[in-house]
């Protein structure tokens, strides 16, 4: 995530040299792509997620930091 970012609401995934805007809501892809497997690594994620993505989302608009999520068990 970045400080202030434009909504909606969304984080940004990293893998290799793709990169994806994901809706915390929706948890569609709303801008680039990864590939299909990395995609649905983090969509799986997002959803356990979901709660600490908010909050992470509302304190760096609040231009605080956003704090760290734990990676898949």
């Amino acid at each position: 995530m970045y400080f202030d970012d434009h909504g909606p609401p969304h984080f940004h995934a990293l893998y290799g040299g793709d990169e994806a805007l994901v809706g915390i809501e929706s948890l569609a892809v709303l801008n680039g792509r990864l590939p299909p497997r990395a995609q649905g690594l983090v969509v799986e994620w997002a959803l356990l997620r979901q709660d600490e993505l908010r909050e992470a989302w509302n304190r760096a608009k609040r231009l605080e930091a956003p704090g760290t999520i734990a990676p898949l068990d």
